[in-house]
């Protein structure tokens, strides 16, 4: 016999499936209970008893939509988080992209900049800065903004100095911003090289010949289908021998396209690119 829903997943469902047609944001594959948490930190901002009423007001007044956004998606990040991953890109992954010409590097789900100007730094200080473009993507819009403008509170920059000094660095980091009236501007130079833009890992196609990939921290808001979606994704864009980066609790063992693949720095989370067949059937955009 099979079980009744409880009306708690009968509005989640209704809820997903009215944001995903009247706005085009699909969560309908995010984490059960991930999206059960963000709904209810929209209802408790939104002053909504339910999430029926919280979907009545979403479809009656669009102007809310962002807000509603804010809380379905996770904007907690920092500079340099994890420094073994960074450390291990400057020791390991960057003395293989010396070897191309030119780089494209796409950081998926990009929050508010942190990870991208991250790398762009680092890029810089291993001289690999000026030929390469920077792809951040990201679906909440209000996120893209703030990383577009990268000025964050001046009193994150100690952790975010901190982070950066455990990578190996071997300058400081406030050469790459400058501080005013209490905020931290990203050096407007770096901003030059990077192109944010919506992007859905749930919904789009691929960006093309990327020769880095880093998706940190993304995928575990996501269910198994989502995921092997996304390395699909992430497999289609990248260059043979090309890098895919992942957040500390993800990791490609279990995926369908795990055979794409092969560990580079496991520990740090760091694949690369087999040298097979491109997967046939999905676009470059």
């Amino acid at each position: 016999m099979k079980e009744t829903a409880t009306v708690e997943d009968i509005e989640l469902d209704l809820f997903l499936e009215a944001l995903h047609r009247r706005y085009h944001y699909d969560f309908r594959a995010y984490s059960r209970g991930s999206l059960f948490r963000r709904a209810e930190l929209a209802c408790e901002r939104l002053h909504c008893d339910s999430l029926s009423a919280l979907q009545d007001k979403v479809l009656h007044h669009p102007e809310i939509l962002p807000d509603v956004i804010d809380c379905m998606t996770v904007q907690v990040s920092e500079m340099f988080r994890d420094p073994a991953y960074f450390a291990a890109m400057r020791q390991h992954v960057i003395p293989h992209l010396r070897t191309f010409p030119s780089l494209k590097v796409w950081v998926a789900g990009c929050s508010e900049g942190e990870e991208v100007y991250s790398l762009a730094i680092l890029f810089r200080e291993e001289g690999l800065f000026d030929r390469t473009m920077f792809y951040a993507t990201e679906i909440n819009r209000r996120a893209l903004v703030r990383a577009e403008a990268g000025i964050y509170p001046i009193e994150r920059m100690a952790d975010f100095t901190a982070n950066h000094q455990k990578t190996g660095a071997r300058n400081s980091l406030a050469d790459h911003y400058t501080a005013a009236y209490g905020g931290a501007v990203i050096d407007r130079s770096l901003r030059s090289r990077i192109v944010f833009a919506e992007h859905s890992l749930a919904t789009d196609q691929v960006f093309s010949e990327m020769h880095l990939i880093s998706c940190r921290n993304v995928l575990i808001y996501f269910d198994q289908n989502l995921q092997d979606r996304s390395f699909c994704l992430f497999q289609d864009a990248l260059v043979r021998g090309g890098f895919l980066g992942l957040g500390a609790h993800e990791t490609l063992r279990f995926s369908a396209h795990a055979g794409a693949f092969t560990p580079f720095r496991e520990t740090e989370r760091i694949w690369r690119r087999s040298a097979g067949q491109r997967k046939e059937g999905t676009d470059a955009a």
